[in-house]
C-alpha cells in the first residue's frame, strides 16, 4: 500500500501541517509592512510566494500560490485607486452636463 490509512495523512503529518498553517497565519497577520514592503502595503502573489519560501523552503509559481490561497479561502481584493483631491460632486456634475450631452445611444441611428 502506497499511503497509510487509505491515503490519509498520519497523525504526525497532520500535526505538522497544522503547525505550518498557524505559523503562516502569524506571518500574514503582520501584513506586508511587517515584512519590509512599506512602499505598497498590499499582498501580491510574489510576496506570498516569498513568505512561503521563507516558511517551508518550497518555491512555487504565482499561479500555484493563487491555487493555494483559494483553497484556504483567500480571494483577490484590489483597492479602488482614487485621487485624494477627488471631488465626487464635481465628477457627477461633469458626467451629467458635459459627458452625457455629447452622447447619443448607438441604436438611435445617424445623428
Amino acid at each position: 500500500m502506497k499511503y497509510p490509512d487509505s491515503g490519509g495523512l498520519s497523525f504526525e503529518a497532520r500535526a505538522q501541517r497544522e503547525a505550518v498553517r498557524f505559523q503562516a497565519a502569524e506571518m500574514f497577520a503582520a501584513g506586508p509592512g511587517g515584512h519590509g514592503w512599506v512602499e505598497d502595503r498590499r499582498w501580491t502573489l510574489a510576496r506570498v510566494a516569498a513568505l512561503i519560501v521563507a516558511l517551508v523552503r518550497v518555491r512555487d509559481i504565482p499561479r500555484g500560490v493563487s491555487y493555494l490561497l483559494h483553497r484556504i479561502g483567500w480571494t483577490p481584493q484590489v483597492p479602488a485607486h482614487r485621487a485624494v483631491e477627488r471631488d465626487e460632486e464635481a465628477v457627477t456634475t461633469w458626467v451629467k452636463e458635459t459627458w452625457l450631452s455629447g452622447w447619443t445611444p448607438p441604436w438611435s441611428g445617424p445623428a
